[in-house]
């Protein structure tokens, strides 16, 4: 049964970052996209699952994953809000596969590809999930200190997604090592930066966020892919 909990949270995980490009994010307060973007859910978990009998538990995916995000539409787009917004989609998941095994007796997963689409939940979580919830926190630092940004549009949001794509690269070849490097290239890019005070310190917030997280995560998808 683990495995089937870790392959609905790695497609949960695809359907709402990759499979949710910006346009449908910015349109869910419409019902009929937040019905779109529960259904892409729903179908994904039925693909990966490979469990055909069991429609119960795609039907659940989706009425519970449009019930968390209408709930959510009543709250402030924050960092907190995303983690909770997560935490409780991930919860949902687990009550999902609960409830359907004590119901019916949904049995350990018995289709092809676990660990790669583990890894590719794990991977997405890692580049694109991530980036969200620093995008978000990195924000009110913004905000709070009255900092402006001078670079590229988006471009320390394609730095960061960057950094943690290596950062899993690095994991899963085994060579963490290399993770050594990319703070030494970034110290020295980000050289001019540190001469400014505030400036320094956000930049090092949000990359120790970011090298933290994809740390954490890719190590947590190392281990789902071993279950």
């Amino acid at each position: 049964m683990e495995r089937v909990i870790a392959l609905l949270i790695a497609a949960h995980f695809v359907a709402d970052f990759a499979l949710q490009p910006d346009w449908l994010a910015e349109r869910k307060r419409k019902h009929g996209y937040l019905l779109v973007h529960a259904l892409i859910h729903a179908g994904l978990v039925y693909v990966v699952l490979q469990a055909w009998a069991y429609w119960q538990i795609p039907v659940l995916v989706f009425l519970i994953h449009a019930l968390i995000d209408a709930v959510k539409r009543r709250f402030a787009d924050t960092a907190t809000a995303f983690v909770v917004d997560q935490a409780a989609h991930v919860a949902g998941l687990l009550g999902i596969a609960w409830l359907v095994r004590a119901s019916v007796g949904v049995p350990d997963f018995a289709g092809v590809g676990y660990p790669a689409m583990v890894a590719v939940g794990g991977f997405v979580v890692t580049v694109q999930g991530a980036g969200y919830y620093i995008g978000k926190f990195t924000k009110r630092l913004l905000e709070e200190n009255g900092l402006q940004l001078d670079g590229l549009v988006g471009g320390g949001h394609r730095i960061g997604q960057l950094e943690r794509a290596l950062i899993f690269v690095f994991i899963f070849v085994g060579h963490p090592a290399g993770i050594g490097f990319l703070v030494a290239a970034k110290s020295i890019l980000r050289f001019e930066e540190a001469k400014k005070q505030k400036l320094a310190e956000y930049v090092l917030i949000g990359t120790l966020l970011s090298f933290t997280l994809a740390i954490a995560l890719t190590s947590l998808t190392k281990w789902a892919m071993g279950l």
